[in-house]
């Protein structure tokens, strides 16, 4: 196995880790989780709006887009 890359943990993570230092049941640990991935598709949705708005990208684009042909045929 590939050794992984060790960072050092941010003070988010690190708040988040004493935060959450005990025991807790499978329904809150959901919800938690759930509640984490839906800040975090916020912020990718935000991303995406200030990017599309950058630069100009229009509804022609994103057809055109959909219609292009994206495979490599294979070698």
């Amino acid at each position: 196995m590939k050794a992984v890359d060790q960072l050092p943990l941010n003070e988010v993570q690190l708040s988040l880790l004493r935060m959450f230092a005990r025991p807790m049941s499978e329904e809150q640990t959901l919800k938690i989780r759930r509640a984490l991935v839906q800040f975090l598709s916020d912020e990718l949705d935000d991303e995406i709006e200030k990017v599309v708005k950058q630069k100009n990208i229009t509804e022609k684009d994103y057809d055109k887009l959909r219609n292009q042909h994206q495979r490599t045929p294979k070698q």
